[in-house]
């Protein structure tokens, strides 16, 4: 990662990275009334449980106030669709975007405490947030996760050692994963053992094996630890040259732009 100062030429993509308490109940409640449309309303109406239906008030309003942020059209005038495998996007007005050229993406993952959203004006991107501790605590079971990655993962995770060690190298090849599939739109209609990331040492990317209808040298890819336990990864698909792609990562929920670090992508 390069925390340097950005060089905005270069920030094809910005994340905002916000915990759940950033928005206290009565203000995501608020949000929810004031910028939510009707599929949002009902999609939250069929959640069962409180807390499931509290962190889709903080991904939506994170979702509205972060792409109002970028091109200008009020929170509850944007027009969010889906495509037929369930991936969000935004519907230009007639006029285009008021903001920021013609093209934007974003994708947005939640997870116990935290919600994700990325978004670019260049291409594809994907992300995805997770914790290895639980809410509860407890640790994630990361060997049901590892058993469905590539041959050369397995092998790489069987040198670690059992415990911490392993399940976080684990996670973090997870949550590339995620954001890869995620990226292109698929989800798990991959399988996942038919790609594959090589990691160092520090949880770097130092190679990717796509699948066979894919080119490695269209992707960027970055992983971070957020907070203690906490790991995002983010995948981007240049609509040009790929070269150095970087990541401008701001922290809280998006009322305006304030400080961010530049990570470099792998």
């Amino acid at each position: 990662m390069d925390a340097s100062r950005p060089g905005p030429e270069r920030l094809p993509v910005t994340v905002w990275l916000c915990p759940d308490e950033a928005l206290p109940p009565p203000l995501a409640d608020a949000l929810a009334l004031h910028w939510s449309d009707r599929g949002e309303r009902a999609a939250e109406e069929r959640l069962l449980f409180a807390e499931d239906r509290r962190r889709h008030r903080v991904a939506r309003a994170l979702v509205r106030r972060g792409l109002a942020l970028e091109t200008g059209i009020p929170e509850a005038e944007l027009a969010l669709a889906r495509s037929p495998l369930g991936r969000p996007h935004l519907l230009p007005p007639p006029g285009g975007l008021p903001r920021g050229g013609p093209h934007l993406d974003f994708n947005l993952s939640h997870t116990d405490g935290f919600c994700v959203l990325a978004v670019t004006r260049r291409g594809r991107v994907g992300v995805d947030v997770e914790r290895l501790t639980r809410a509860t605590g407890r640790p994630r079971d990361t060997e049901v996760l590892a058993a469905a990655f590539a041959p050369e993962e397995r092998r790489r995770l069987r040198t670690l050692e059992e415990g911490r060690p392993r399940a976080r190298m684990a996670l973090r090849l997870w949550t590339l994963k995620e954001a890869y599939l995620k990226a292109r739109g698929i989800g798990l209609a991959q399988p996942l053992d038919s790609f594959a990331f090589t990691l160092d040492d520090a949880g770097r990317v130092v190679d990717f094996r796509p699948p066979e209808d894919d080119l490695a040298d269209r992707w960027r890819f970055l992983g971070f630890e957020a907070g203690p336990d906490v790991l995002v990864a983010v995948a981007l698909q240049p609509d040009g040259p790929a070269g150095e792609q970087a990541v401008l990562l701001h922290h809280g929920f998006p009322w305006r732009r304030g400080p961010a670090r530049r990570l470099r992508c792998d």
